[in-house]
């Protein structure tokens, strides 16, 4: 792609990497066929070629964005599915994170939108905010016909009750049981603490049964992805900063073999702290070596030696985040791990079509969302699974308000198959 950028804009290091992914593209189109909003809209402007054109007419003539190119970004899942699927490997997230920012700064939103991002952009990401705002949703729910649509959609997706905080989720170390293999950092998160305590648990859980000595940090939380995917950036790196500072100074301490991510969403924001930070003289070298130390949940277990107990063989349709397999591009682990565990794990038809989680995005864009939930949810149900399983918090929530299947995180089943409690969604 020809791009005709002036000198003084790609003096921005920002610019100048987005000029490089956009002469990157060959304008073939092989990423409409998996886009997921092109594929329900089949409106061009709905697809990564189609943004990627926007997204290049706004910063090549530095102008403000306008609301045609605010409304098809804004539409984007963040899925990534173009990414894999791009002979030309357009680094289409890094173009798109810059063009949210943009957004961000030069585009006026209507006041409501406005204040609904920022809403957002300062609740999820803090545990105890977040749980009150729940608990004020939840009271609601009866007047939800009174309100506009958007917020009825928000309204839907509040649970009907909390689990209680966990103890896991403070600031300790657990020691490893038996002989000590490695020692990892654990992201316990922001909104997975407040919504799902069980995730974290099984994690600690499985890992200390397997040797391994499990810290949460004091300092850390919130990986800064849900700021971030609104064009909040000063907001998101101030989280990013946080996590930095808290697990170099455990690295300096104790040492780190591994930073654990169990939700996929936070795993590929941490994964990116390198690039994030790369141009920061006093946080490059943390920031990379971060992001070096970052795996998955399923990557770490990958290397364990499974001691296995008896349980049921079930039928389990794995869901495969798309923050996992397109932005992180693990796909082998997670499934190997059900089936050394004892399940049987069937694919997904269209597994690399998003459910219409993606962050803040079934609260913003609740009318694709939805329509991306039911085609997830027929494809999933066409299988007769016993249980889905998944790598992410969100995609389990998104998916488990469609369907009356269980769903778990994947660590719980494989907690369970090495002598922890059997999932309370199975019970």
């Amino acid at each position: 792609m020809q791009t005709h950028f002036s000198l003084a804009a790609l003096a921005d290091p920002d610019m100048a990497q987005s000029e490089k992914i956009l002469r990157a593209c060959v304008h073939c189109g092989f990423c409409t066929a998996t886009c997921p909003t092109y594929l329900l809209t089949a409106d061009e402007l709905d697809s990564p070629r189609g943004r990627i054109y926007l997204i290049k007419e706004m910063l090549e003539n530095g102008r403000a964005a306008d609301a045609r190119t605010a409304r098809h970004v804004d539409r984007c899942l963040s899925c990534l599915s173009c990414m894999t699927t791009c002979p030309s490997s357009v680094h289409y997230m890094h173009l798109v994170d810059h063009a949210r920012a943009h957004i961000e700064a030069t585009y006026q939103r209507s006041f409501v939108d406005k204040a609904l991002r920022a809403l957002l952009a300062f609740v999820l990401p803090r545990p105890t905010v977040f749980r009150s705002a729940l608990r004020f949703a939840a009271a609601a729910k009866p007047f939800a016909r009174y309100l506009p649509e958007r917020l009825r959609a928000m309204l839907s997706l509040a649970p009907p009750k909390l689990p209680a905080p966990s103890g896991v989720d403070r600031p300790q170390v657990f020691p490893a049981q038996g002989a000590l293999q490695m020692r990892i950092a654990l992201l316990n998160g922001c909104a997975q603490t407040v919504l799902d305590t069980r995730i974290n648990e099984a994690t600690v859980r499985l890992l200390t049964r397997h040797g391994v000595e499990v810290v949460v940090a004091e300092g850390a939380g919130c990986c800064g992805a849900l700021p971030h995917h609104l064009g909040k950036v000063d907001q998101s790196h101030v989280f990013a900063r946080r996590n930095i500072d808290a697990w170099t100074r455990e690295i300096e301490t104790g040492g780190l073999d591994h930073i654990v991510i169990n939700t996929s969403g936070c795993g590929t924001s941490v994964k990116d702290y390198g690039f994030m930070f790369r141009d920061e003289a006093d946080l490059a070298d943390k920031a990379a070596r971060i992001s070096a130390l970052a795996c998955d949940m399923s990557e770490l277990v990958d290397k364990l030696e499974f001691e296995r107990v008896a349980v049921p063989r079930l039928r389990v349709a794995y869901h495969s985040a798309c923050s996992l397999q397109h932005g992180q591009k693990v796909t082998r682990e997670p499934v190997a791990a059900l089936e050394s565990a004892g399940f049987e794990v069937v694919a997904v038809p269209e597994g690399h079509i998003c459910c219409g989680s993606a962050g803040t995005y079934n609260l913003l864009q609740s009318e694709l969302a939805d329509q991306l939930r039911a085609r997830k949810v027929a494809n999933i149900e066409s299988l007769a699974p016993q249980v889905i399983a998944a790598g992410n918090l969100g995609c389990m929530a998104q998916i488990g308000a469609g369907t009356a299947i269980p769903i778990v995180h994947t660590v719980e089943l494989l907690d369970w198959a090495t002598g922890g409690p059997k999932p309370e969604a199975l019970a």
